[in-house]
């Protein structure tokens, strides 16, 4: 539709556009022959017009017509605001060939304000002329105030640009003018570490360091840098740092992270615990330290953390609910769990909390009172069902009732039949069927599906290795599995079986032995003790099984393997 406008209307609207439009020509007095309006001779209807045009159309989202009126306005009148306007739309309108225009004459028309200068750098940058971003960079950074904070800006700008040596080259010439400001020499560490000039890096963080000492961001990129190196290096420095400047939570919060990173849980949950005194209204903290607790099985103190978090107005109160649940569980308090599982309303973590209150009434009620709670779940889409299905068949499972387990997962893989989980379930069901051949054409279309899908390797693989047939192609799947997820124990097991199987005892055992070492599953034991047996440590194979079942005295792989040895 075309815009048409009478002048007594373009007069009238004019008062909405007060904001851009410099003068009202109403308003003026006509033998003023010194006034706005005689000075300002591009206010005529037609500048009027364009700029309401410009206004409609940047309400319709018409952003292109929008910009390219208000740049031609700018021009027209030298108006810095309008050149603002013209930047914006078309920056919103992502049209670079008119945003740099605009922001360029923006910068121009208004000299003083760092918005414009940031803006025209932010556009040449984004349109790969980084090296026309000099004399801007060098004007924002010549003011005092802002100088500092200027340096610190420098690495988020050109974080997306793939020539970090160019990149490193202008940081160092725009901070040549300032070796006594810290945040140059900053600068230059943080563009040097991404264009891989480690030495200079750390020479520039040793730099800033001494003009602001305990300064913590020169300590958390000092940090990220050594733990390339190594990451007891990084632990070392922290501790060092920390033993200086103790009050620095900041890079204790990564030290923190640093050591569970690093599975050093009892280390990580100390320095949660001091940063958690530091911070009393800081509830995140208070969460993350009563996780570290339940980890490590301090089940009371856990409590005590998760509920303080809930006292300190913890955004998110329903994953409270949840972890207390969870450890509430650890602990038998049954009960207590269901209570803080059904504390939980429809919501993000609705049906966590079903799933968890079915689990705990399968366990205490009985398989079908678990299951009665699941389906009457309503409401929900095909991926939350496909869960809810999942987990019904996985309380019959456990309850041993394989059939029914199989029948709901190939109703289900039918109905959502290129889900990987659920592939792989269904493929599991099969395979305690005895449906062989179900299980291996499963799981051979989800390795198609998702080549990275490590269990399906294992699972075809191992269950090659445990049948002792197809070894060659089950040792290339656990290969496979193992180059994946290389520190998975359950992989280790099936590739120390499969060497098993071929005979190789010493790499059977090495695997065996890492893997239970790692994780003391039954399974596994039994595995390792048969493998022992086999090389005559028959001793040693025997005190594996029993100190296994001592622990797991009902799993039927352990017993079974045990017995056929002993007997």
């Amino acid at each position: 539709m075309i815009l048409t406008l009478s002048m007594r209307q373009i007069f009238t609207l004019t008062a909405f556009a007060a904001g851009m439009v410099l003068i009202n020509p109403v308003a003026q007095s006509a033998d003023s022959s010194s006034s706005p309006a005689t000075e300002d001779a591009s206010l005529t209807p037609d500048f009027i017009y364009k700029y309401l045009v410009g206004e409609v159309a940047g309400q319709r989202g018409e952003l292109g017509l929008a910009s390219n009126l208000f740049l031609d306005l700018a021009k027209s009148s030298r108006d810095a605001r309008l050149a603002e306007r013209a930047a914006k739309a078309a920056i919103y309108g992502n049209n670079p060939a008119v945003a740099v225009q605009a922001v360029s004459l923006w910068a121009e028309l208004d000299p003083d304000s760092v918005d414009a200068q940031q803006t025209t750098v932010q556009m040449l940058v984004s349109t790969g002329r980084m090296a026309e971003t000099k004399p801007y960079l060098d004007k924002l950074l010549a003011k005092e105030d802002t100088r500092a904070n200027g340096f610190l800006y420098l690495h988020s700008l050109f974080s997306r640009q793939t020539d970090k040596q160019a990149v490193l080259v202008l940081v160092q010439e725009l901070a040549a003018k300032y070796p006594a400001l810290p945040e140059s020499h900053f600068a230059i560490a943080q563009a040097a570490w991404d264009a891989g000039n480690r030495e200079l890096a750390l020479e520039q963080l040793a730099l800033a360091e001494k003009l602001h000492p305990g300064w913590e961001l020169v300590a958390l990129l000092q940090g990220q840098i050594l733990f390339v190196d190594s990451p007891e290096l990084a632990v070392n420095y922290y501790k060092d740092f920390l033993k200086k400047y103790p009050d620095a939570n900041e890079t204790r919060l990564s030290f923190a992270r640093l050591l569970v990173n690093q599975k050093r849980s009892e280390e990580a949950k100390k320095e949660f615990v001091r940063l958690a005194s530091a911070s009393k209204e800081n509830p995140e903290i208070l969460v993350v330290v009563g996780l570290l607790s339940f980890q490590s099985g301090a089940h009371k103190e856990a409590d005590t953390y998760f509920l303080d978090a809930l006292n300190s107005d913890y955004a998110d109160k329903d994953q409270v609910y949840l972890y207390l649940g969870h450890n509430a569980e650890k602990q038998g308090q049954d009960q207590l769990a269901l209570d803080w599982y059904s504390k939980i309303q429809p919501g993000e973590r609705y049906l966590d909390a079903k799933l968890n209150i079915a689990h705990v009434m399968s366990r205490t009620q009985g398989t079908d009172a678990g299951i009665e709670i699941l389906k009457s779940l309503d409401g929900l889409h095909s991926a939350q069902q496909t869960t809810v299905n999942q987990a019904i068949a996985s309380l019959l499972t456990q309850a041993k009732r394989n059939a029914e387990a199989y029948a709901i997962l190939q109703e289900t893989v039918s109905n959502l039949p290129n889900t990987p989980d659920l592939i792989y379930d269904f493929a599991m069901a099969a395979e305690r069927m005895q449906k062989l051949d179900v299980m291996e054409r499963e799981l051979r279309k989800l390795i198609q599906l998702k080549p990275d899908y490590a269990a399906a390797y294992n699972a075809l693989g191992y269950s090659f290795a445990d049948r002792n047939i197809n070894l060659p192609e089950a040792y290339s799947l656990i290969e496979k599995a193992l180059l994946l997820r290389p520190k998975d124990h359950y992989i280790m097991d099936s590739m120390g079986w499969v060497y098993y199987r071929m005979g190789k005892l010493d790499k059977a055992l090495d695997y065996l032995q890492k893997a239970y070492s790692t994780q003391t599953d039954p399974e596994i034991a039994a595995h390792l003790g048969e493998v022992l047996w086999h090389q005559g440590q028959r001793d040693e194979a025997i005190k594996t099984w029993e100190e296994a079942l001592q622990s797991h005295p009902d799993n039927e792989v352990l017993l079974n393997t045990s017995k056929r040895f002993l007997r």
